[in-house]
């Protein structure tokens, strides 16, 4: 029989679905039933790819005893983090103040009024390694819920209260400076690992915001250190098994220092920020390894992620099956020697071991290696190397794949939408860029409503039922603005302009010109999150300050650009303390100290050769930030074109930037050197 959860367009919650547990998806009613029952809530609180998650579902959730005790004592509910991340903001800091740390599958008992009184994340089904089992705690938790009501009210009371009291120092509301930003670099510097790339030890994330901070320093200042740490790290990410050497994409992260063996699910989001720093890199440096990285994860996700609708799934899983019917994590990733010697024969099998670093022992489990690329080009002939990749690919591709989670997220496919333009415009690829446009497309006529309010979510083409986030509003404006640089279509700018408007009256504090994560109007939590500090992805704090910037550059709307710096105040305080962790700050810091740059290009079509030629340079142009407009003169598509005519009948550009401009060029060289001055 299946529970509450049969008909949400969850992934996560249809796994849950057939579950014996009576679960709830988060909702009003789910907390009446348990005020009406007079018991506590179970909040379980996950992501599809999730490997725990699943471990826990399978051991407790499908459990007939367990879930007979759950279903008698508590009301359980089960949410989706990346549907909710306002609901996994509030309790996943509840659990770290509680705990001091935090993870999924996240596991919080609740009183009926949603105010947390215990924490945990993954339960056994035994005691082991100092854990009680699933089943003990929640036998505990109900002895206390009936014989100790008034001390765990209390506890609750208290958690909330504290929570309340929490609220960020926000410094002194002004934009970093030079000072602010060297300091930061710095504090990177201290963190570096020089043998292996990336900051920290195990397990190792990939750093994208800070690589970004890292490029756009470098160009702004010249400090070849920062570059430096940017180059090595994204090549050491490249060669190891943290990325899929035959299908291109990054895995979540590394469990070790040596970026060998990956947590092997492959987000979007992941993948839409790599993808952008490994084209930026090229744009830098000119490297070979950066062009291909960004080409191969390009073509990961449009191959892989995208769906029948034309945006971009979230997410495929870390465990498939490995051909016996049991799932089991990296799968159908690696590789021991015999299954090379399968595809390949004896003598390819060989050089494809030295090449990917596969050996007996393994560097995985059961002998599977992870492949790599351990040493540099040249150790084997590219066109064999080409050659093997692609009839292990092939072979791979029989294999039972992992599954994926469908579901499209507004802030992702933003991300995924200015990841995939650049890219296609750097390579001269205009099918990542049309995969681009129909991402948008998808986002504007499913996501928005008539007042440009963002839905979250949607899946097989249907919307979800949860609102945006700051961080959809931010980086969807962000995938507008990059697309509206690249197509000289301004109605992308339009849009970004609507969704800036909405960061500006519904999410912004109008006293401090700090930010929250949730709009005035949303749904009331116990604690309205709000966190300036990068995760996974950009926080929403510092994309809406980038997103704010970007629009103002364009327009020269002044209260975007004031909100915009008022938000990086907290850039300063907290960029030279804890730089890994507000990398995206950073990095609009940098674009707000250049200026940034505004560049308009006008020809007299954008088929124009040379207003073709003037576009890509101004594209390819490294000042930090830098916005770009296209297209013919007096052309009412973007504000940055008007009373900009044609030079003597050519095609010309115009750089401006802190109220000041250059004299127009017609002249590519001349361009180029005014944007990586």
């Amino acid at each position: 029989m299946p529970n509450r959860l049969a008909h949400e367009t969850s992934p996560y919650l249809l796994q849950h679905a057939d579950n014996p547990v009576d679960w709830w998806p988060w909702s009003e009613e789910a907390f009446a039933e348990a005020r009406k029952r007079n018991m506590p809530v179970l909040l379980s609180i996950g992501y599809s790819s999730c490997h725990w998650c699943h471990v826990m579902a399978h051991e407790s959730f499908e459990d007939q005893e367990t879930a007979e005790y759950l279903n008698a004592h508590y009301v359980s509910v089960k949410v989706d983090r990346e549907e909710r991340p306002d609901v996994d903001a509030v309790y996943m800091e509840a659990v770290q103040a509680a705990t001091g740390q935090g993870g999924w599958p996240m596991t919080v008992f609740l009183t009926p009024d949603a105010e947390p009184f215990y924490f945990g994340t993954y339960f056994p089904p035994a005691p082991r390694q100092g854990m009680p089992s699933f089943r003990q705690v929640l036998q505990g938790v109900h002895q206390a819920w009936d014989e100790r009501r008034d001390e765990v009210t209390e506890v609750a009371g208290k958690i909330v209260r504290d929570l309340a009291g929490r609220e960020i120092s926000y410094g002194d509301a002004q934009t970093p400076g030079e000072e602010e930003l060297a300091q930061a670099l710095l504090g990177l510097t201290r963190e570096y690992d020089p043998q292996r790339g990336g900051f920290g030890g195990a397990p190792k994330f990939p750093p994208s915001m800070v690589l970004e901070f890292l490029l756009r320093h470098h160009a702004r200042t010249g400090a070849e250190g920062a570059l430096q740490m940017a180059g090595d790290t994204c090549e050491r990410m490249a060669r190891g098994g943290i990325y899929d050497q035959l299908g291109g994409g990054f895995a979540r992260y590394s469990v070790d220092h040596d970026w060998v063996v990956p947590h092997f699910e492959k987000m979007l989001y992941d993948n839409a920020l790599l993808c952008r720093v490994y084209a930026h890199l090229w744009r830098a440096t000119g490297s070979e390894l950066a062009r291909r990285v960004a080409l191969e994860t390009a073509d990961f996700m449009v191959r892989e992620l995208r769906t029948n609708e034309g945006g971009f799934a979230s997410a495929l899983d870390a465990d498939s099956d490995d051909g016996t019917g049991k799932h089991v994590e990296g799968a159908y990733y690696v590789w021991t020697p015999e299954q090379l010697r399968e595809v390949l024969g004896e003598q390819d099998a060989e050089l494809a071991a030295r090449h990917f670093g596969v050996t007996e022992e393994g560097t995985f489990e059961e002998g599977a290696s992870v492949l790599q690329l351990p040493v540099r080009d040249g150790f084997v002939d590219a066109g064999k190397a080409a050659s093997v990749r692609e009839r292990l690919l092939a072979a791979r591709s029989g294999r039972p794949a992992p599954g994926r989670d469908d579901k499209v997220v507004a802030a992702w496919n933003g991300l995924a939408i200015a990841a995939l333009a650049e890219t296609g415009a750097y390579f001269d690829r205009p099918d990542l860029v049309d995969a681009a446009v129909a991402a948008a497309d998808l986002l504007v006529r499913l996501h928005l409503d008539e007042q440009a309010r963002l839905t979250r979510t949607s899946k097989d083409g249907h919307a979800g039922a949860n609102a945006g986030v700051l961080e959809d509003y931010a980086d969807v404006a962000e995938g507008f603005l990059a697309l509206a640089s690249v197509t000289g279509e301004g109605v992308w700018l339009e849009f970004a302009g609507f969704l800036a408007d909405h960061v500006l009256a519904r999410f912004t504090d109008p006293e401090s010109g700090s930010l929250y994560d949730t709009a005035a109007d949303a749904e009331r939590l116990i604690r309205r999150p709000q966190d300036p500090t990068d995760n996974a992805a950009p926080s929403g704090w510092s994309a809406a300050a980038g997103a704010l910037l970007g629009y103002a550059a364009h327009t020269g709307s002044e209260p975007h650009r004031t909100a915009a710096e008022k938000a990086l105040g907290v850039v300063k305080a907290l960029g030279p303390r804890v730089p890994r962790f507000i990398g995206w700050g950073l990095a609009v810091a940098e674009a707000a100290l250049d200026g940034p740059r505004e560049v308009a290009v006008v020809g007299p079509s954008l088929d124009d050769e040379g207003t073709r030629s003037l576009h890509r340079t101004a594209l390819l142009g490294t000042a930090p930030g830098a916005v770009v407009a296209v297209g013919v003169p007096e052309s009412e598509e973007f504000p940055l074109l008007s009373g900009r005519p044609l030079v003597g009948g050519e095609p010309a550009a115009y750089v401006c930037r802190n109220f000041t401009c250059d004299a127009p060029t017609t002249e590519v060289e001349r361009l180029r050197a005014v944007l990586s001055d």
